[in-house]
């Protein structure tokens, strides 16, 4: 099972993760996307790669702005895989 991170932890990541926020409960960042399709084509290319690390966000979609929320529920809070899957969205999100 994935360890939760510290309080420190998490707040340093988040320096380091462009457009984040949160706490060690949960991270947060909102994209803004170009077009509504444009907005679905990002959250079709986080599954592919959350299928792929078996360790899926959340996903609130809401017509161009979609909000991605990272949290290991096995754990109860952020664990290195959420910083991963986060700085992996940062890549697909630019």
């Amino acid at each position: 099972m994935a360890t939760p991170l510290s309080t420190d932890a998490v707040a340093t990541a988040l320096t380091e993760l462009n457009g984040w926020d949160g706490d060690v409960l949960a991270i947060t960042r909102s994209v803004t996307a170009p077009t509504f399709a444009a907005g679905i084509r990002l959250v079709d290319a986080v599954a592919e790669i959350a299928d792929a690390m078996d360790h899926h966000p959340d996903i609130d979609i809401r017509w161009t702005t979609i909000t991605f929320t990272c949290s290991t529920h096995s754990a109860h809070g952020v664990t290195d895989l959420d910083l991963t899957l986060a700085r992996r969205i940062n890549d697909l999100a630019g």
